[in-house]
C-alpha cells in the first residue's frame, strides 16, 4: 500500500534518535518539520534531508516558543515528541536535589505536554493524527522504575500516564497516542549504548504510521505492546 503523505513534527530532530526519526519518516515520503531549540541547527538538519523537509526553532520548555513554531508550521498530522534529557544519573531519590527533578520533569514531561495541547487539537478537528512519546523502560513498574536516575524514571512514569490520558481524550477521534521505548540508544546521552539510532527509529516510524484500526494508549518495545 502507498504511503500517504502526511506532515511529521520531531522535537529534538537535529540529533541522535531524533534525526534518524525524522531521516527515515523523510525516506518514507513525508513531510518533515525538525524542531530543536537553535534554529540553524533545525534548518541544516532540514536542509540535509532534503527537499519536503523544514525546520523551526521548538524550545519545549518555552510557552512562547511552542506558541511560535505551532503558528509556523501550521497543520500537523504526525508529533512525535523525542526531546528529552537525563540529567541524574546516579543520584538517589532520597538525596538528589529537587531542582534536579523540576529541570527533568519540565523537558520530559511538560515539555512534551505543552507541545501536545499546541497540535492535539488540531488533529482531533481533522480526525486524523498520531502522537508518540518516546519514552523509557525505566518509567514502567512492569520492567522497573531505576532508582539510580530518580528524576529520570519519575519523568517517564508521568510521560507514561500523560499517553493514557491524551489516548482516552481521543478515543473514536481518529488520533492514536501512544508511547514508545527504544530500548538504549547510542546518543549523546547513552553513549556507550550498542543500538544505533536509525535501528531504533524503526520502532517510533512504526508507531507513527499506524493504521487507523491501531492501538491507542499503549506502550511499544519495538513491536510488542508490554505493559506499564
Amino acid at each position: 500500500m502507498a504511503t500517504v503523505p502526511r506532515t511529521v513534527l520531531v522535537t529534538g530532530g537535529n540529533r541522535g534518535l531524533g534525526l534518524a526519526v525524522a531521516a527515515l519518516m523523510h525516506a518514507q515520503g513525508h513531510r518533515v518539520v525538525v524542531a530543536a531549540r537553535d534554529e540553524e541547527a533545525a534548518r541544516k538538519t532540514a536542509a540535509a534531508l532534503g527537499d519536503g523537509a523544514s525546520g523551526v526553532a521548538l524550545d519545549i520548555t518555552d510557552p512562547d516558543s511552542v506558541a511560535r513554531a505551532a503558528a509556523g508550521t501550521g497543520a500537523v498530522d504526525i508529533l512525535v515528541n523525542n526531546a528529552g534529557v537525563q540529567l541524574d544519573w546516579g543520584n538517589t531519590p532520597s538525596a538528589i536535589p529537587l531542582d534536579l527533578v523540576e529541570r527533568t520533569l519540565e523537558v520530559n514531561l511538560l515539555g512534551s505536554w505543552r507541545v501536545a495541547q499546541a497540535y492535539v487539537p488540531a488533529m482531533v478537528r481533522r480526525g486524523w493524527g498520531r502522537v508518540v512519546n518516546v519514552s523509557s523502560g525505566t518509567g514502567t513498574f512492569t520492567i522497573g522504575i531505576a532508582a539510580q536516575c530518580p528524576a529520570y524514571s519519575v519523568s517517564k512514569a508521568s510521560l507514561n500516564a500523560l499517553t493514557v490520558m491524551l489516548a482516552k481524550e481521543t478515543e473514536g477521534s481518529g488520533v492514536l497516542v501512544n508511547a514508545v521505548n527504544p530500548g538504549l540508544v547510542r546518543t549523546r546521552m547513552r553513549p556507550e549504548a550498542a543500538q544505533s539510532p536509525e535501528a531504533a527509529a524503526e520502532a517510533v516510524a512504526r508507531a507513527a504510521t499506524l493504521p487507523d484500526d491501531g492501538p491507542s494508549g499503549v506502550l511499544f518495545r519495538r513491536d510488542t505492546v508490554v505493559g506499564w
